[in-house]
């Protein structure tokens, strides 16, 4: 069995703490896009999961169909916070991948 160094662990906890928020501030200013109806709708997404523009085109809006204009808008929607969903996940496991050095395989 691996003896674990109390010191190693502080300092590598430590370390990944600073990794973490910089993983969050990276966030804050990494955005994604999703578009529906081919390109007729599209939102964009920070990091942290903010919708922070929805560009409609004009042929998306038909005022004898606005249901056809929302469930583009919920899709796009949707889609974009996916999308954030995925990229925040892949910033902090890059993080985490570092626990193992603390003598904790498998995290």
């Amino acid at each position: 069995m691996t003896k674990i160094d109390p010191s190693k662990m502080m300092a590598q906890l430590g370390k990944m703490q600073e990794q973490m928020a910089q993983a969050q501030e990276e966030l804050k200013t990494a955005y994604v896009e999703h578009s529906a109806g081919g390109g007729a709708v599209t939102v964009k997404a920070s990091g942290t999961l903010e919708i922070t523009e929805i560009a409609i085109k004009p042929e998306a809006i038909d005022p004898d169909d606005p249901e056809m204009l929302q469930d583009l808008l919920v899709s796009a929607v949707n889609g974009a916070i996916s999308a954030a969903q995925a990229l925040q996940q892949q910033k902090m496991m890059g993080q985490l991948g570092g626990l193992g050095g603390l003598g904790m395989p498998g995290l």
